[in-house]
């Protein structure tokens, strides 16, 4: 049995299990909203610009960092955990067993933010270690911002900082809207991550290794990330899923969590003017 290229042989399996004509419409909607992604303002909103030119200083850093950790991070792999479970909604659609073809491409997934490497170690068994599993990785980064657990606890996140966490928390009995919101929150990932790295980096905060090494496109050379493939993943899993009635419902859905990063964001720059 061949288990090379786990990727690939899951997205064949995938696409054989939908109808042909389903699977090219699906497509083709979910291209319509990748292309309305990359047309929304939060793609070039000025705090990248400024965020690379490393403007912020330490103080304001910290709070915009203990802002993403509260609208995003922390509740990420729960997102990613809930979508795997939920699969079990394609159940009276498919035939049995389908439901594993998604939960093994989202594995891949979890597997990065876990803590888990690609290869064998020593005893020719998985490689990992929990303390490179993202979130644990970004509160060392906090560690570096000098921030402590009572700063971390007693922080009061703002209002669209919780309507970002609210947003998504909402939808984890819904397959379709988390699958599609993560594949939403892969591109804002890959956006604002290297612009994030920039600026830490000019607070001479190690960036070489740790969160920011695991995070961005797989393209960066000086980086460890695969998030373009997570996202690609994702938006996979849903064009099987998805269904002509649920088109603009999940579309909409999509551009209403860009509307509120870029809110977000807005805060953020506002904080710092």
């Amino acid at each position: 049995m061949n288990i090379d290229n786990p990727r690939k042989i899951a997205f064949e399996q995938l696409k054989e299990s939908l109808n042909p004509e389903k699977w090219k419409k699906n497509s083709q909607f979910i291209s319509e909203i990748k292309k309305d992604l990359l047309k929304h303002p939060i793609n070039n909103h000025p705090i990248i610009k400024l965020l690379n030119k490393g403007v912020f200083n330490h103080a304001e850093m910290q709070k915009i960092h203990l802002e993403y950790r509260h609208a995003i991070v922390k509740i990420f792999t729960d997102a990613l955990l809930m979508t795997q479970f939920q699969t079990k909604q394609l159940e009276p659609r498919f035939p049995a067993g389908i439901k594993m073809i998604p939960r093994f491409l989202i594995t891949l997934n979890i597997l990065d933010e876990f803590g888990f490497s690609p290869g064998f170690d020593s005893n020719e068994y998985y490689q990992g270690n929990p303390n490179y599993a993202h979130y644990p990785l970004f509160e060392k980064l906090l560690d570096h911002y000098k921030l402590t657990d009572n700063d971390r606890n007693n922080y009061k996140p703002s209002d669209i900082s919780n309507k970002l966490k609210s947003f998504l928390e909402a939808t984890y009995d819904d397959y379709l809207l988390l699958a599609a919101l993560l594949a939403t929150a892969e591109i804002e990932v890959m956006l604002f991550s290297p612009p994030l790295m920039q600026n830490t980096k000019e607070l001479d905060i190690d960036t070489t290794q740790g969160y920011y090494y695991f995070h961005g496109s797989s393209e960066e050379a000086d980086t460890d990330a695969y998030d373009d493939d997570h996202e690609d993943d994702l938006w996979n899993i849903l064009i099987h899923a998805i269904e002509p009635k649920d088109y603009q419902y999940v579309k909409s859905h999509c551009l209403e969590y860009c509307d509120l990063w870029v809110s977000f964001w807005d805060y953020q720059l506002g904080k710092h003017s």
